[in-house]
């Protein structure tokens, strides 16, 4: 939650209106902005 509401910039009670596979989604989403954005291999938060 801390990560989205980081990137974000949305309240914690937006974000806890997402549903976890929501959350995921968005974290997966930021991660991969930020991976393009540094021009790196390493995602800034990864599922395994």
């Amino acid at each position: 939650m801390t990560f989205l509401s980081y990137y974000l910039h949305w309240s914690r009670d937006e974000v806890m209106r997402l549903n976890h596979l929501e959350r995921r989604r968005w974290c997966r989403e930021v991660s991969a902005v930020n991976k393009k954005l540094s021009n790196t291999e390493q995602n800034t938060f990864e599922f395994r």
